[in-house]
C-alpha cells in the first residue's frame, strides 16, 4: 500500500456510498490507470463492483453479474481490510447480491433492481430481510 492515501480515492468511497457509481467509476479509474501494485489491483476491484451495480440500476443482468464475481474476486487479496476499508463486508454483501440475483434470473432483473435500490421498503415487513446496497464502510 502506497503512504499517502489519494483524496481522489476517499472521493471514490463517497460517490460509492451516495450510489453515484458512474462518477464512483470515473474516479476510481482515473487513479487505476496511474496506479501501482498492489492499489492497481485494488482500485479496480472495487470499481468493478461500482460498476456491476450501475449496470444493475440498467436492468443488465449479465453486466452486473459478470462484474460483481470479478471485483469479489480481485478484492478477495486485500480482506479483510484494506486503506481502513472493511473489504470482507464489502465481499460479502457483493456475495449476497450475487446469489440474489443469480436466483432472480434475467427474466427478473427488474423486480430485484427494484426491491435492491428501493431505499424505503420496510426491513422484514413481508417476513424476508431485504438485500441492501453494499456500503464501503471505514474502520475509525
Amino acid at each position: 500500500m502506497t503512504q499517502r492515501i489519494p483524496e481522489e480515492f476517499w472521493q471514490a468511497i463517497d460517490e460509492f456510498n451516495a450510489q453515484d457509481y458512474y462518477a464512483c467509476h470515473d474516479t476510481l479509474e482515473a487513479l487505476w490507470m496511474d496506479a501501482v501494485e498492489p492499489d492497481k489491483k485494488f482500485y479496480q476491484g472495487v470499481l468493478q463492483i461500482a460498476v456491476s451495480l450501475y449496470h444493475l440500476g440498467n436492468l443488465n443482468w449479465r453486466g452486473a453479474a459478470i462484474l460483481l464475481g470479478e471485483g469479489m474476486s480481485r478484492l478477495g487479496y486485500y480482506s479483510p481490510e484494506y486503506y481502513s476499508i472493511d473489504v470482507e463486508k464489502l465481499i460479502t454483501e457483493s456475495q449476497e447480491i450475487l446469489q440474489g440475483l443469480q436466483e432472480s434470473g434475467p427474466e427478473n432483473v427488474a423486480e430485484f433492481a427494484q426491491q435492491l435500490f428501493t431505499v424505503d421498503r420496510l426491513e422484514g415487513s413481508d417476513g424476508i430481510v431485504p438485500l441492501k446496497v453494499p456500503q464501503i464502510g471505514k474502520f475509525v
